[in-house]
């Protein structure tokens, strides 16, 4: 008998679903909120709010692309955490309900560990490279920027990680310091592949071991930019395409140093990226090169398997379901990774 999973993630501002049989990705829905760039950055109390607006058209959505009525679900899958509280209450009592309504288990998925196994989201008819395992993962978001050795869909050791700002943070915060946009990630992407990025020189941290540190990048930027345009207050419009560039070379360089000592000291050659900031174009393309420079294979999710979506929780939910977890009825979410 087939296992049909319904995934559900709402960790941030993205309420999503999808359904998988044994594996194969049937739907993935997400209904995103763009009420936040007013703000320029992510406003809890109205995340959750547009959860609870969403969350049943949008499982009702995925049901209805995958062909597959709610009485043929197997299990509920959930993203339990890291993340905005109210929000992860909103999924996570949904995954409740339908679990008590249709007697079937939930399995709870940590949203990092959806990221890390986005690679193994399979689609109908679309061919898909697989890592082997023990494989790498660089794993940046916005809140997060790891080095995780992968030993099984189970099984991670956590060996390098941001000691301040995540490197997706360093992003957001910058372009919204600047005026550039939100979200930052994808503005200052977009403004770099029209730039020069050996025009701006910009401190990089000297943290040892495998862990990361932006705080001092960012800052270094802005300061720059601030001298700057009290000499010339046009400073920032004439050179935004360079300082951009610059800005996210200084950034890419970071994120691979570390993960070059990481693949060298483990001896690792399988290594895949996953999280919101896989989607730059500078790291993907950073990636591939060291990949062929360094003899590794490496893996790329999807574009539209970077971003938050409940196709990797419901993969990893499956994974977890077949290895014989479920979670409890009386379990919580937790905003904090340290917490789960």
């Amino acid at each position: 008998m087939a296992d049909i999973i319904l995934g559900i993630e709402s960790s941030c501002d993205d309420t999503s679903a999808a359904v998988i049989r044994d594996g194969v990705l049937l739907s993935n829905v997400i209904a995103s909120q763009q009420v936040h760039k007013a703000y320029g950055g992510v406003v809890p109390e109205l995340a959750s709010r547009a959860h609870e607006q969403n969350i049943v058209p949008v499982v009702a959505e995925a049901l209805s692309q995958a062909g597959i009525s709610a009485a043929e679900l197997t299990a509920v899958a959930f993203t339990r955490g890291p993340g905005l509280l109210g929000s992860l209450l909103v999924g996570t009592s949904f995954a409740k309900a339908l679990s008590l309504s249709l007697d079937i288990p939930m399995v709870m998925v940590n949203h990092l560990q959806g990221h890390i196994l986005a690679n193994f989201i399979r689609q109908p008819d679309v061919p898909v490279a697989e890592p082997s395992f023990p494989y790498l993962c660089l794993l940046v978001s916005g809140g997060n920027s790891q080095i995780v050795k992968v030993d099984s869909p189970l099984d991670y050791e956590i060996l390098g990680q941001t000691i301040d700002d995540a490197v997706g943070e360093a992003f957001d915060k910058c372009s919204k310091m600047l005026g550039l946009g939100y979200p930052g990630g994808p503005v200052i992407d977009r403004l770099a592949r029209t730039g020069d990025p050996g025009r701006f020189t910009f401190a990089k941290p000297h943290i040892p071991g495998l862990d990361y540190s932006f705080s001092g990048v960012k800052t270094s930027l802005l300061y720059f930019v601030r001298d700057e345009l009290a000499k010339d207050p046009t400073f920032l419009e004439n050179n935004k395409e360079d300082l951009c560039a610059s800005f996210q070379k200084t950034l890419v360089d970071i994120l691979m140093d570390k993960l070059v000592k990481a693949a060298r000291q483990t001896g690792i050659r399988e290594v895949t990226i996953g999280g919101g900031v896989s989607a730059n174009s500078g790291l993907r393309e950073r990636i591939v090169a060291e990949g062929r420079r360094r003899g590794w294979k490496t893996y790329l999710p999807p574009f539209k398997f970077t971003t938050d979506n409940a196709a990797m929780i419901a993969v990893a939910g499956w994974f977890r379901y077949r290895a014989g977890e479920c979670a409890p009825l009386d379990i919580a979410p937790v905003s904090r990774l340290a917490d789960y």
